[in-house]
């Protein structure tokens, strides 16, 4: 291929793709890891606390907690959260007014890694299919030379049947 027509085709790959073919052209690793990624302490807290309000072990300790306040309030003479358990209803309601933003960064976040692993795969793919391209090339290249070398070898056979072909006699 003329040298013109590969910076035609370069020309025409996008940012990302380019970038995965000067990798490839250095011997360069396509992409890095993407667990590497900086995390701040608040995207810590909403992953630890959207890991936990999604359990089986939140749910239980919730429903335990919510049986003994109603059981002590129950019993008490004088119940400090009475029926309808109006500050049972505010407590819940807190909770869940300040676990609904953290589980949403945390899927936020989740969201930003997916898609960093998304890239991070595609570059790699890109990366395997031009090593394939590579290597199928350099196949078809070793081939060729065998190929030729077999012909050749076929020639000089020929020959040396056609010369003993012609010293032996003949009945």
């Amino acid at each position: 291929m003329p040298q013109t027509q590969l910076a035609d085709e370069i020309a025409r790959l996008n940012a990302v793709e380019r970038r995965i073919v000067e990798r490839f052209i250095r011997r360069h690793r396509t992409a890095g890891d993407p667990t590497e990624a900086p995390v701040s302490f608040g995207d810590r807290v909403a992953d630890h606390v959207s890991a936990f309000g999604g359990s089986w072990a939140f749910i239980f300790l919730t429903a335990v907690a919510i049986g003994v306040w109603m059981l002590v309030n129950a019993t008490m003479t004088q119940a400090f959260d009475a029926y309808p358990y109006i500050l049972l209803n505010l407590v819940l309601a807190c909770m869940t007014v300040l676990q609904a933003p953290l589980i949403m960064m945390s899927q936020n976040r989740q969201t930003a890694r997916d898609r960093l692993d998304a890239q991070h795969d595609y570059e790699v793919n890109t990366k395997a299919e031009l090593e394939v391209a590579g290597l199928n090339a350099k196949l078809d290249d070793i081939r060729d030379v065998q190929w030729l070398e077999l012909m050749k070898i076929q020639q000089q056979q020929l020959a040396l049947l056609a010369e003993l072909a012609a010293r032996s006699p003949r009945p």
